[in-house]
């Protein structure tokens, strides 16, 4: 494989945008439809609301992920994935399937090693 500069390589690209603490958590509890900021903020225990609305316009502005704003008094606000937000899915998942196979669990169990599928 030849050498690319950061600034052109697709991996490189995406880790920029999903890199950062709490961003995969986002897309992840957003998998399952949309939510409001506050269903987000429980579910993501530990994120501060300041930081959960910086990653939520982040993925706004990349394309990840849409806010729809209806006309309420007051005001519901809900999040959901975009078809590009829908696609780092199998990333996800794949992620998931890495951490059962190869990390520990919180209670110190060692993962069971098993041949690739």
């Amino acid at each position: 494989m030849s050498a690319i500069s950061n600034s052109r390589c697709p991996v490189c690209r995406t880790a920029e945008i999903i890199s950062g603490k709490w961003t995969l958590l986002v897309i992840r509890d957003l998998a399952d439809g949309s939510q409001r900021f506050c269903e987000l903020e429980r579910s993501l225990e530990g994120i501060s609301p300041r930081t959960l609305s910086l990653r939520l316009r982040t993925l706004e502005e990349e394309g990840i992920v849409e806010r729809h704003t209806y006309p309420e008094v007051p005001p519901r606000v809900e999040y959901a994935l975009t078809d590009k937000g829908r696609a780092l899915m199998p990333l996800i998942e794949d992620m998931r399937h890495y951490g059962r196979r190869w990390l520990p669990t919180p209670g110190g169990a060692r993962p069971v090693e098993r041949a690739a599928a």
